[in-house]
């Protein structure tokens, strides 16, 4: 992987550096496609001693673990879908929005022209690929100020199979007894680990978001899937449910890619937005077990502290 490094001590002169941030991005990038977070790599392990020895449960994960070595080793994409990338930047106010995100399509780019990202974007009017793995909307970027010197780089790498297995509910919900409320909101995340029968490469890691709008509700439930699956959400009643819907999920018996078994999810981070009164919107991001994340931390000094 590419080593550590530094930018340049002067923040005036690392805030105005296109070319610095885009060699960082393309570094996160590349941890990303091909180092699986050690917390992910851990709960996949653990769900394997759960699997019956000689089940297809088992042999599934046991090849997803082997793939994931081999992509480490040879510093390749660890799935040929090399996903969406989807970027999360903290930064202090005097940091440029437009300069983070020119270097992060830049460095998608360059990441793709370097394989580490597959040619992944295609022209929705005409069906053709771009070739660089760039289009509008790819990557997405999404800034933030906030009080602190540092800049935070977050990135998530989100195939379509998994895309294509999210789903969103309103609430209430007649046909699965959901109301709006905590339970309800219960009640149709676990339809949708249901729902997803395998698909998305499980086992997976949901994402969820109670409340919002349509938009806003997938872009929270998508930012959840940032945390560690080891983390407590700091709110105790989501935290309870987060660990209630990891055992519930499962007990449904659908296993790693539907293969049948004990092990259907990895984790369920759930996030809260405001709502308006007429709207309960439930917005559940599933990710596949290729939870490819990564970041970087940049202090004023230049000093780069690297995320998982």
């Amino acid at each position: 992987m590419p080593g550590s490094h530094r930018l340049v001590p002067a923040m005036m002169k690392m805030m105005k550096d296109l070319e610095q941030w885009t060699t960082l991005v393309v570094d996160v990038i590349a941890r990303a496609t091909s180092q699986l977070p050690p917390d992910v790599t851990a709960a996949i392990r653990q769900g394997r001693t759960q699997e019956a020895e000689g089940s297809l449960a088992a042999m599934a994960l046991d090849s997803v673990l082997k793939n994931a070595d081999i992509a480490c080793a040879e510093k390749a994409p660890m799935c040929q879908d090399t996903g969406v990338p989807l970027f999360w930047i903290h930064h202090p106010a005097d940091v440029s929005t437009g300069l983070l995100s020119k270097a992060c399509t830049q460095a998608v780019r360059r990441a793709t022209a370097k394989n580490l990202l597959r040619e992944n974007a295609v022209d929705t009017l005409t069906g053709r690929n771009t070739g660089d793995g760039a289009a509008p909307s790819i990557p997405t970027v999404h800034c933030e100020e906030w009080d602190r010197s540092e800049v935070k780089i977050q990135l998530l790498l989100k195939g379509g199979g998994c895309e294509n297995t999210s789903a969103q509910y309103s609430l209430p919900d007649s046909k699965l007894g959901a109301d709006r409320n905590l339970d309800g909101a219960r009640r149709v995340v676990l339809d949708a680990a249901y729902q997803a029968q395998g698909k998305g490469c499980g086992p997976g890691i949901l994402g969820v978001c109670l409340g919002g709008d349509r938009g806003s509700g997938y872009v929270e439930a998508k930012y959840q899937l940032l945390r560690h699956l080891d983390d407590h959400n700091p709110i105790p009643e989501l935290d309870a449910m987060e660990r209630r819907l990891v055992d519930e999920a499962n007990q449904l018996g659908i296993g790693p890619m539907g293969f049948g078994g004990k092990t259907t999810v990895l984790g369920v981070k759930i996030g809260t937005l405001g709502r308006v009164p007429a709207s309960y919107f439930v917005s559940i991001a599933y990710l596949c077990w290729a939870a490819r994340r990564a970041g970087a931390l940049v202090a004023e000094s230049g000093e780069i502290t690297w995320l998982s």
